[in-house]
């Protein structure tokens, strides 16, 4: 059965990557939140895409040059007035705790550090994800492979997934290359069935971002993707069903 992850959250109709988006997204029965970390200039672990707040936030300016006493100032509600005042940029320590409660909800994290090289990103993550037991319910990605590698040297129990846009020939064998059980694809890197079926024969997951395409979701379904990445995961799950109900 396809995992459907929230992409940010439901970020479709709520602030990407705030708490109301998490909620939101687990509230609608997603199997699992899609998250991505950076770090404030005192080295606090913050939950947000963008390598700048100027898109997502009130304020402008690099991540890394803020401390987290400063963002916490920081209105995360962008493009959604009706939730202005109510979002902040979230810890990840803060996301692990909410998480820590729904037992059934996996997290997909997404190390952002292919633009910006944080000194320790992924010694302080996997610091934080011992420190809340949650080994058995995360994937690292990122499309910094190295930080993959950094990973693997640093623990061998918590999975890692590549990222990627291109067209990768034989991706499974680069993934096992990296030591990583699971690839992360653009969905327009996805043309072909036997990919996942590969990948599966391989012990490699496949999931695909960032699918909100109707019809390339129901396609996906049909080729029983071990995972969908998507801003729309009610929708999803809505195809899902439907897909099951056809096979069944």
């Amino acid at each position: 059965m396809t995992q459907i992850f929230a992409h940010r959250g439901a970020s479709r109709e709520y602030p990407e990557n705030t708490m109301l988006a998490f909620e939101a997204a687990y509230q609608q029965n997603a199997d699992g939140i899609e998250l991505d970390v950076q770090m404030t200039k005192d080295g606090i672990l913050v939950v947000i895409h963008d390598e700048t707040l100027d898109r997502t936030t009130n304020a402008a300016g690099w991540v890394k040059d803020y401390s987290y006493a400063e963002l916490q100032h920081v209105d995360a509600s962008y493009k959604f007035p009706q939730y202005a005042g109510q979002c902040q940029i979230p810890t990840l320590d803060q996301v692990f705790s909410w998480a820590k409660r729904k037992q059934s909800l996996f997290l997909n994290i997404e190390l952002k550090n292919s633009v910006i090289e944080y000194p320790h990103l992924e010694k302080k993550v996997i610091h934080l994800i011992r420190q809340f037991q949650l080994e058995n319910r995360v994937v690292l990605s990122s499309f910094n492979h190295y930080s993959l590698v950094e990973v693997h040297r640093l623990t061998d129990e918590i999975p890692t997934a590549i990222l990627y846009r291109e067209w990768l020939y034989e991706p499974w064998k680069y993934a096992k290359q990296l030591q990583s059980s699971g690839i992360h694809p653009h969905f327009t890197s996805l043309q072909k069935e036997s990919i996942i079926r590969k990948a599966r024969e391989e012990n490699i997951s496949v999931r695909a971002y960032t699918v909100n395409n109707l019809n390339v979701m129901e396609q996906l379904f049909r080729w029983n993707i071990p995972g969908i990445i998507t801003d729309i995961p009610k929708k999803a799950l809505e195809v899902k069903k439907k897909v099951s109900s056809q096979v069944l």
